[in-house]
């Protein structure tokens, strides 16, 4: 019997050790930010909002470029993505028959951008993109004619 309280004491003993270290001492900094989208802007988070924008865009324009143009008539054009300092970064043709949802995903897309730079501070070159005159069609392409 006498051999069996040591071993008792030892399994308390490891037991209360085991209950003691489970409360954490560690305090938590307050100035963290409770949210992921509270965190401090850093390179990182610039570079892959940015890689986001260059994919959105690329999306739109694989969706335009999916379609042939054979008449001219048939394509419009819009105003896409912002300078820093005003005024799009391009325009862009696309089929008047995927408009609505094309129009759609270019807003979204010019937004996300304004406020991208915004956010960063982004210059830009300021240069005016002017307005295309129309659009032609060339090899099944649509091609803005520009002044």
């Amino acid at each position: 019997m006498l051999k069996t309280i040591p071993h008792v004491s030892a399994v308390l003993l490891g037991f209360t050790l085991l209950l003691a270290s489970c409360g954490s001492t560690k305090e938590v900094d307050a100035n963290l930010p409770k949210d992921i989208s509270e965190r401090p802007v850093d390179e990182s988070s610039q570079k892959y909002e940015q890689a986001q924008l260059d994919q959105l865009r690329a999306s739109i324009e694989s969706e335009v470029t999916k379609e042939k143009c054979t008449n001219a008539g048939e394509w419009a054009f819009a105003p896409m993505g912002a300078k820093a300092c005003g005024g799009p970064q391009m325009y862009i043709a696309y089929p008047k028959k995927i408009e609505t949802a094309i129009l759609e995903r270019i807003s979204d897309y010019t937004a996300k951008v304004k406020a991208f730079n915004q956010k960063y501070g982004v210059m830009s070159d300021c240069m005016m993109v002017t307005e295309p005159n129309g659009i032609r069609c060339s090899n099944g392409k649509a091609e803005l004619i520009n002044p």
